[in-house]
């Protein structure tokens, strides 16, 4: 059958389609890209926000009208807490998270999903459909937290995590694909293996992938900041663990902190970092930070941009407080104005372009590993676009004939550009065979992320 697969929201929901990708074309299936023709189509839906869910229900409409002749699928977060909605809108099934991993086998019961003889053992499967040359793989689902402001663990149901064995393998096959990094992800990515007991699973997951597998680029997606202890930086003295940690910290205020169910203060969080960045040398840190949160006054906002400010984020991930029913905060007083929010997210997004420009110009001069993914038309020939290891994007300018697509190069940094940095190869350029796609095949991804989620 040919599919169509399609995904907003998070890199959680990247990897989940992804991985569905490879196993619908193991089973002799086609994923084909947006615009082709499809007997059946997929969407991973989100609603973290009230805007994710209004793109979640604008993309049914929209993939509805475009595949009027193919059956509509939608599961992930908006399919479980608004299942009718979904189907209104035109889904023939609605399947929800805790379902989501046996959606092959629920299709072929549903009669939507023609049973196929498997490829043949020498046939190499689809590396994913998006064309990445790193794969997101979910190794962790749900979350015990209770973070007052968040709908998630109404979605995604309690913490639970995959076998050790079965992640290794996975990222065994990925090395065989070709995939050259590979970000572990997982809604509460430090609570791996707490739900069988083991409260430092993570750091025996990581250990174990590093020794275990050949990949060359490993990389974690979030983590809440008290699930981490200092000795879990020494995992970063294999190079292979990319420097670059992704910790929300959602305020630099502790009123606001203590409001939010969030088990960090400004004193934790500092020291943690402190930790990390004296552990691991060229350490890019990013996070989330909300504005608008119930309660948060003029004073706790100007606390937690200069406390921000202080921290000197490489990235910051800037969100408007969604007011969500069924969490805590919806029914919390002085709830923000819209207009202030907007003006608090102005400021906060000023003083996070800053902080950006800053930790670029640290590596102009240096020469660093570029992941080259992806290019585009410029001028009269290519513009490559890819990712030191500590999450920087780099451009550089090729000609039409040079192909960089999942080539890892050594590159000099030139100078800090509206992109990110500007780079010149240098004349060594890994040799690279693989089974991925193009880089210019298409994205399956129909709404921007935050980039450690």
């Amino acid at each position: 059958m040919r599919i169509r697969l399609a995904t907003i929201g998070c890199r959680l929901n990247s990897g989940e389609m992804d991985a569905l990708a490879r196993d619908f074309s193991a089973a002799g299936h086609c994923v084909v890209p947006s615009g082709a023709e499809a007997d059946l189509v997929v969407l991973n839906s989100c609603a973290v926000t009230h805007r994710a869910a209004a793109d979640s229900r604008r993309v049914i409409r929209k993939l509805r009208r475009e595949y009027a002749r193919a059956a509509l699928v939608v599961t992930g977060c908006y399919a479980q807490l608004s299942a009718h909605a979904a189907r209104a809108l035109g889904a023939d099934l609605v399947v929800g998270n805790q379902k989501k991993d046996a959606l092959p086998q629920i299709l072929h019961e549903a009669g939507l999903l023609a049973p196929k003889d498997p490829l043949p053992t020498d046939a190499v499967p689809m590396a994913g459909a998006s064309g990445r040359t790193r794969a997101f793989l979910k190794v962790q689902d749900g979350c015990d937290n209770r973070c007052a402001f968040c709908i998630v663990t109404l979605a995604r149901g309690r913490a639970r995590g995959r076998a050790q064995r079965s992640v290794v393998a996975d990222i065994n096959g990925l090395v065989g694909l070709g995939y050259r990094e590979v970000v572990l992800c997982g809604v509460h990515l430090g609570a791996y293996g707490h739900d069988r007991g083991n409260m430092a699973g993570l750091e025996k997951l990581v250990a174990a992938v590093l020794a275990e597998t050949d990949i060359p680029r490993l990389r974690l997606s979030s983590l809440e900041p008290w699930d981490l202890q200092p000795g879990f930086f020494r995992l970063w003295r294999n190079e292979r663990l990319l420097p670059h940690l992704h910790l929300p910290l959602q305020s630099g205020c502790n009123r606001t902190l203590r409001r939010m169910g969030r088990r960090t203060t400004r004193a934790s969080f500092r020291e943690l970092l402190q930790a990390a960045r004296s552990a691991i040398p060229d350490l890019a840190v990013s996070t989330d930070m909300m504005v608008g949160f119930p309660g948060e006054s003029a004073v706790e906002f100007q606390q937690s941009l200069q406390f921000a400010e202080s921290i000197a984020f490489a990235r910051m991930h800037i969100f408007r407080y969604s007011r969500r029913a069924g969490t805590p905060a919806a029914d919390m007083p002085s709830q923000v104005p819209v207009r202030v929010a907007k003006e608090r997210s102005r400021r906060l997004h000023a003083l996070d372009a800053r902080m950006q420009t800053q930790f670029r110009r640290r590596f102009v001069g240096r020469k660093m590993n570029v992941l080259w993914e992806r290019a585009q038309a410029h001028g009269d020939g290519m513009r490559w676009s890819g990712l030191t290891p500590n999450y920087l994007r780099v451009v550089t300018d090729t000609d039409d004939a040079v192909n960089l697509h999942n080539a890892v190069t050594e590159t000099a940094m030139l100078t800090a550009v509206e992109e990110g940095l500007l780079g010149e190869v240098q004349p060594r350029v890994a040799p690279v065979e693989s089974t991925l796609g193009s880089a210019l095949q298409y994205p399956h991804q129909m709404h921007p992320q935050p980039a450690g989620q």
